[in-house]
């Protein structure tokens, strides 16, 4: 393993998941109002980086503030519900390879890692994220029984 991907592996980093978005195709419709949409923000010692599956695209941003800039505050004022900071979970290995389709959810859920609660919507999702913050008042996520 090169030095600098070492480097990155074992950085902290946290993690919020950011929940909102209006019906810009018609299909968001069916989802719940105020949870059609999700991303990520990433935070490491470096600063932050968003990740967020777009319409066709997946745009990864790293953004020109410093790590300490309030990123979710940010999000929060502007309308978005912010859930975290969550410690992303170690990759574990699988026998097969994911049947669902690669959707915002699917994305946020990888972001957190091993221990992300399963979910199909957004709104599915930030329920399970709160519970776990709310009920646990753990912040990193495991798998069950470790």
């Amino acid at each position: 393993m090169t030095p600098r991907l070492r480097q990155a592996r074992e950085a902290g980093q946290e993690v919020w998941i950011a929940f909102g978005g209006e019906a810009d195709q018609p299909w968001l419709r069916l989802l719940r109002r105020g949870f059609r949409h999700c991303f990520a923000a990433l935070r490491d010692e470096a600063g932050w980086t968003v990740v967020e599956p777009l319409s066709g695209r997946l745009l990864v941003a790293r953004l020109t503030v410093p790590a300490a800039y309030d990123l979710p505050g940010f999000y929060e004022r502007a309308g978005l519900v912010v859930v975290g900071p969550f410690h992303p979970g170690p990759a574990r290995p699988v026998r097969l390879p994911g049947l669902l389709p690669m959707s915002c959810v699917g994305l946020c859920r990888a972001v957190l890692g091993a221990g992300a609660p399963f979910a199909l919507t957004p709104w599915g999702l930030c329920r399970r994220l709160v519970k776990i913050l709310s009920h646990n008042r753990k912040k990193v996520l495991t798998m069950p029984g470790t």
